[in-house]
C-alpha cells in the first residue's frame, strides 16, 4: 500500500507539465511544434534559452518534491529509499503519460535529473559531466540523456550494493529493478532518436531542425 501510494503522489506531481503550461502563457500548444515533445528539448529548439531554462527546472522540482514529501510523510519506513524512488518513477509516469494530455509527456529526461538529485547527489555530478561531455562533443542531447539513463541505473545499483541508501537488505533487487524499469523507460522513450543516431539524421543542438 505504501509504494502504490508513494507512486500515486509521484504522478500527480508528474501531472505539473511545465513544458505545456509553459507554453500555453505564450497562447501555443508545445506539442504541436518542433519534434511534438512536450519536454524541455523541444522547448528549448523551438521557444529558446530561457523557456528550455524555466520548464527543465519545472520538471526537475518537481521530482525533488515529490521525492522529499515522501521522506517526510515515510521517514520511520526502513526503505525510505526505495518508497522515494517509487515516487520518482511515478513522477516520470505522471510526466511521460499525462491523463489529461491524452498521454502525451515529455520524455523524463528532467525529471530524471530531479530523482538523480534526490537520490544521490554523487550520480548527479557523474552524470552532469556526462551530459555536458557528450553534448559539447556531439551537439546530440539525445545521446546525453540515453547515457546519463544509463549511468543513473549503474550508480544506483553500485552504491545500493555499498550500503549507501535507506533499504531493507531483502529490498535491495526491488530497487535495482525500480532503477532498471526507470532507465529502459528513458531509452524506449527515445527510440525514434536512436534510429536517427544510427542514420545520422538526429537533430543537432544549435542546428535548425530537419525533421
Amino acid at each position: 500500500m505504501e509504494r502504490l501510494i508513494c507512486l500515486a503522489i509521484g504522478y500527480a506531481f508528474g501531472l505539473i507539465q511545465s513544458g505545456y503550461l509553459y507554453g500555453r502563457t505564450k497562447n501555443m500548444d508545445i506539442r504541436q511544434y518542433g519534434s511534438g515533445n512536450a519536454g524541455s528539448t523541444n522547448v528549448l529548439r523551438v521557444m529558446g534559452k530561457k523557456a528550455g531554462a524555466i520548464v527543465f527546472l519545472g520538471d526537475f522540482f518537481k521530482a525533488v518534491a515529490a521525492m522529499c514529501l515522501v521522506r517526510v510523510l515515510f521517514r520511520e519506513n526502513p526503505s525510505v529509499d526505495l518508497l522515494a524512488l517509487y515516487a520518482g518513477f511515478g513522477v516520470t509516469l505522471g510526466h511521460n503519460f499525462p491523463f489529461y494530455l491524452k498521454f502525451k509527456g515529455g520524455k523524463g529526461i528532467a525529471s530524471m535529473a530531479g530523482i538523480m538529485t534526490a537520490m544521490d547527489f554523487r550520480i548527479t555530478l557523474t552524470c552532469f559531466v556526462i551530459f555536458s561531455v557528450t553534448v559539447f562533443l556531439t551537439r546530440y542531447v539525445s545521446l546525453g540523456s540515453i547515457l546519463i539513463s544509463i549511468a543513473f541505473f549503474a550508480e544506483l545499483v553500485i552504491f545500493g550494493s555499498m550500503g549507501s541508501y535507506r533499504i531493507d537488505a531483502a529490498c535491495l533487487p526491488e530497487f535495482y529493478v525500480l532503477a532498471g524499469i526507470l532507465m529502459a523507460m528513458a531509452v524506449w522513450r527515445h527510440r525514434t532518436n536512436i534510429k536517427r543516431l544510427l542514420s545520422g539524421t538526429e537533430n543537432k543542438i544549435g542546428a535548425k531542425k530537419t525533421s
